[in-house]
């Protein structure tokens, strides 16, 4: 193998880790607690942007299949608008602590 490029990728071996890892996230995430929420938020929005900075090596790669950067184009999608949405949301509950002026 030489510097710089990615060995080759078992299709079966990949979607078998990609359900597997939703899997055991979808089983993780039912078990939190709602009181929970705002810090898994914070978890969820640091592994997106991991999952950011994955996907744009997947995508940049240039001897690869064009779907295989279609998908990493797609997962840049995805993770950017998790991690906003994520911030958004987050924003809006602390919003929701804050104490009124002049008011109750």
């Amino acid at each position: 193998m030489t510097h710089g490029t990615h060995g080759t990728t078992d299709l079966m071996g990949a979607l078998f880790v990609f359900m597997l890892a939703s899997f055991i996230g979808l089983m993780a995430i039912q078990r939190v607690s709602r009181l929970l929420h705002t810090p898994l938020m914070s978890l969820t929005n640091a592994i997106s942007a991991i999952a950011v900075v994955g996907a744009i090596i997947v995508a940049s790669g240039a001897h690869q299949p064009w779907w295989v950067t279609a998908l990493g184009l797609a997962a840049i999608f995805c993770s950017t608008t998790n991690i906003v949405s994520g911030f958004l949301i987050t924003d809006r509950m602390l919003k929701m602590f804050k104490k009124r002026e002049g008011g109750k």
